[in-house]
């Protein structure tokens, strides 16, 4: 929109002269860190500002401006006022920024170079348009930004695992591809340059061929003669290597498997095979089996066997040839007539081969007796001369009946069982010639199932005949399951994923079939959550085990064959849930308050910080520290306990803040954290301290026209104790001065006032021996002041004053230790004596004897009724918000109450 608005309303002349498309070419490689210079604009356009010339009329500053921040400014960073162009904090990766199948350049993308005024056509492009402001100097810039390739990327082959094919009759110097080459996305010398293999077995070689397109493809070279029947595979490492500096390289297992080819002709051990016969011998019988071998495989190794054309026909039609086999059996009775030696030549033909050759020399032996005859009569189940009989039948099951007889009648014939087996051969009375096959003991199919046994019977002149009798033992449920482990002892960390896997179950099962099938089942005392699969035998969980909750796991697994009636057997399985560290140390409170008297002995208990944690082992080692407080605070982290290392004053801190942590043993290491108060209370330790008068050299003076119940001053202490250990009494223990009665303190605020009048007489310096004294216990504290009152009109001469001050005051201490109560004591009048005052009077005026003597008698009245009083028993609490709260530091009213 601004550039259309430039063009419509900018003056045409000007935007004539200035408003030109322009070029910059700029490169750099791929990879760099934000704020790399790119280029700077100013400067390669010089533009007359940029190239220090100095306008004839000032002109607004140049701006430079990204026409759109499409896919390419995301990668650069440009100064709007001096045009330089700098790399951002998005990495440029060339090879996810350019695919150089794109034909297309986007505006404000990538593409890869295409002109001749650009790099070459393997760089990659970065385009922006730049716009350059205000319209006196406008111009639209197009930055081409060539990203040159570094080498970042080693080969890749696509596969890991490449196979090649190589028949074994392959000539020297036959070249074969090897599909799937190295991948590198890298380009030029940085891309793949060659391949190599690690191991060549002298017999093979690489070459690499670059089409037009500039791919380069491995080809495998022979180098040798092959011989699949010598070695049939070969297995190396194919390398390849790109051509940067330092050069990256890749690679794969290559195996190179080599083909057959016909190149063997079947062959036989021997030449000549001699053999005898009998020539009362029964069809079927067995008479020789050739044999011949062919090094090759598959179709090329198929031997068939066939008599030469040599081999008369009569031959042919005694003996016949398996042509797969090579065995030759009797196929026809031997009579008076038949040749007694045989000839008989036989082939072993292979495909595209010259047969091999062998001789097989039959001798027949005539006989001119008959043999014995063994009839068999089954009592059991046969079939094909297989008996079949259940395992676990009872001992002298019978299974055939044999009669043996000579067809001549004229040879005793006797007759044994030839074998292994439980199993008995023995007359049948009263029969002759008849026997009994019988069993000796139960059989078990787990042992043996199946038995060959012969019935062998023999004349007299030594002609033996055997019957093979086969007994097949059939199987019954007759076995439970058996798990390998009655105890499985299984663990697992808790905090497993669902469905987690604990262990595969095994029993085995010695019957056949589905008698031997065994299927898995839980037992009812496995809890919910556990599962096993029935066919498998996996035992899963199907939830999160914590061991905090519970640590061991007992119950049973049983297998269950399948049999009629079914067959059973039960293990035990016990899961021990090892601990994770998922607790953090707990302790019993988040916040401790403990109370300790002031002065408390250094390292002296303080109070016991308990802390658990739900883990196990070293999982659940705590160990204990201060976080803040260190140099004054310290615990013990076996304990908890916690101590002071100095004795505390509360006069300087009452409370301290601590943060302790607890730290556990585990990997990585959990922790929590409780807030600790302490609280000191206070001990009676201070004595008050006397704020005014600051000093007992002071004085006041008090006019003799003060009247009676007048404050005069007052004397103010504090003390830095709290509670009844800072309430503070006042007392006047201690008098000196013309008439030192006239004067009485306040025991709660201290306060001095003038009791009675003051006569003329009175005048002078009076001393007062104030007693401050705290409440506490179980000791008070006290201090003294000296109140100096001076009774005149005027002070005239100060240093007669003060030469009073310095003498030794003589005061009797006279006090009576006051008792605090809730309200102060009745006081009790006395009268007293006013005769010194009359005498005095008469002395000084005789001639008015009269009118002084009515005047001291009205005075002494006076007196006695104001001054003249028993000794004061003063009992008074002092509360803890009283005036003197006013002028103590930071003493506040305190409840303290006892834990």
């Amino acid at each position: 929109h601004l550039l259309l608005f430039l063009l419509f309303v900018g003056p045409f002349n000007c935007f004539a002269s200035y408003s030109r498309a322009t070029e910059l070419f700029y490169s750099l490689n791929e990879g760099l860190p934000a704020g790399v210079l790119i280029g700077s604009l100013a400067r390669d356009l010089r533009l007359p500002l940029a190239e220090g010339q100095r306008p004839a009329a000032p002109q607004p500053p140049l701006s430079f401006t990204l026409a759109s921040h499409g896919l390419g400014g995301q990668y650069v960073q440009l100064d709007n006022r001096s045009g330089e162009l700098h790399t951002s904090a998005v990495e440029i990766d060339r090879e996810a920024l350019c695919v150089e199948s794109s034909g297309a350049t986007i505006f404000g993308g990538a593409a890869a170079a295409s002109s001749s005024s650009s790099p070459s056509s393997e760089s990659c492009l970065l385009l922006l348009d730049v716009l350059v402001l205000p319209q006196e100097y406008f111009r639209l810039v197009k930055v081409k930004i060539a990203i040159r390739d570094v080498n970042d990327n080693a080969p890749r082959f696509p596969v890991p695992h490449i196979r090649l094919s190589v028949p074994e009759n392959a000539p020297v110097n036959t070249r074969l591809a090897i599909e799937h080459p190295a991948l590198d996305p890298d380009v030029g010398t940085n891309g793949v340059q060659t391949y190599r293999l690690r191991d060549n077995y002298g017999v093979f070689t690489l070459d690499v061929e670059e089409n037009e397109s500039g791919e380069r493809t491995p080809y495998l070279i022979v180098m040798g003669p092959l011989d699949r029947e010598t070695r049939e595979e070969y297995v190396t490492v194919i390398i390849a290597e790109d051509g940067g500096t330092p050069p990256l390289v890749g690679s794969a297992t290559l195996t190179i498997g080599i083909s057959d080819v016909n190149d063997n002709c079947p062959q036989f051990s021997d030449s000549q095979l001699n053999v005898t016969l009998y020539g009362n011998s029964s069809l079927g019988t067995h008479v020789a089996t050739v044999h011949a071998v062919d090094m090759d495989l598959g179709s090329n190794a198929q031997i068939t066997y066939s008599y030469s054309q040599k081999v008369p026909q009569p031959s042919r039609d005694l003996f016949h040839l398996d042509e797969s086999t090579g065995t030759i059996t009797l196929s026809s009775k031997v009579d008076g007539d038949t040749p007694r030696l045989h000839r008989l030549i036989i082939l072993g033909n292979g495909p595209g081969c010259i047969p091999a050759v062998i001789t097989v020399l039959v001798t027949i032996i005539k006989v001119m007796m008959r043999p014995p005859e063994v009839v068999p009569r089954f009592i059991a189940n046969e079939a094909e001369g297989v008996v079949y009989l259940k395992e676990l039948e009872p001992i002298n099951t019978p299974i055939a009946f044999f009669t043996i007889k000579d067809p001549d009648e004229k040879y005793k014939v006797n007759c044994y069982l030839d074998g292994d087996g439980p199993f008995r051969l023995s007359p049948y009375k009263p029969y002759n010639n008849e026997y009994l096959l019988e069993t000796t003991k139960p059989l078990d199919y787990e042992t043996q199932q199946l038995y060959e046994i012969s019935v062998v019977a023999w004349n007299s002149e030594g002609f033996h005949v055997n019957r093979i009798i086969k007994v097949q033992v059939l199987d019954d449920n007759d076995n439970s399951p058996v798990f390998a482990q009655q105890l499985i002892e299984l663990s697992i960390e808790e905090n497993n994923v669902p469905n987690a896997f604990l262990t595969k179950l095994h029993a085995t099962d010695a019957d056949s079939g589905e008698r031997g099938q065994v299927s898995y089942f839980l037992g009812p005392d496995a809890p919910s959550y556990f599962s096993l699969d029935k066919t498998t035998g996996v035992l899963t969980v199907s939830t999160q085990l914590d061991r905090e909750e519970k640590e061991k796991y007992r119950y049973t697994v049983k297998a269950v064959d399948s049999g009629f009636p079914p067959r059973e057997s039960i293990a035990t399985v016990t899961i021990t849930v090892l601990d994770k560290n998922d607790n953090s140390p707990r302790f019993i409170n988040k916040d401790f308050s403990f109370f300790v008297p002031e002065n408390f002995p250094g390292f002296g208990e303080i109070g016991v910080i308990s802390v658990t944690d739900a883990d196990a082992g070293q999982n659940g080692w705590v160990a204990l520290s201060v976080l803040n407080g260190s140099d004054i605070f310290v615990i013990d982290t076996g304990k908890g306990v916690l101590r002071a290392k100095v004795s505390l004053d509360r006069e300087q801190q009452s409370s301290y803040v601590l943060w302790i942590e607890a730290v556990d043993g585990g990997d990585p290491a959990l922790s929590s954290t409780a807030k600790i108060t302490i609280l000191l209370l206070d001990i009676n330790d201070n004595p008050p301290l006397v704020l005014f008068p600051q000093s007992n050299m002071s004085y006041l003076l008090v006019l003799p026209s003060t009247l009676p119940g007048s404050p005069i001053t007052e004397v103010y202490a504090v003390d830095k104790d709290t509670g009844m250990n800072a309430v503070i009494a006042y007392s006047i223990i201690g008098r000196r001065g013309p008439r030192p009665e006239s004067f009485r303190i306040d025991p709660k605020t201290g306060n001095i006032t003038l009791e009675e009048s003051l006569m003329q007489n009175d005048y002078g310096l009076y001393r007062l021996l104030v007693k401050v004294s705290d409440h506490g216990y179980p000791e008070p504290l006290h201090s003294t002041v000296m109140v100096n009152l001076f009774v005149n009109d005027t002070v005239s001469n100060e240093s007669y004053i003060e030469s009073l001050l310095r003498k030794e005051p003589d005061i009797s201490i006279e006090e009576k230790q006051p008792q605090i109560s809730i309200e102060p004591t009745h006081k009790k009048m006395e009268s007293a004596s006013c005769m010194p005052t009359l005498v005095a009077l008469s002395i000084i005026s005789l001639g008015s004897i009269a009118l002084v003597t009515g005047m001291g008698i009205y005075i002494c009245l006076r007196k006695g009724k104001k001054h003249h009083r028993a000794d004061e028993n003063l009992e008074v609490q002092i509360p803890l918000n009283g005036r003197i709260n006013l002028h103590m530091l930071e003493k506040k009213p305190m409840e303290i109450s006892n834990i």
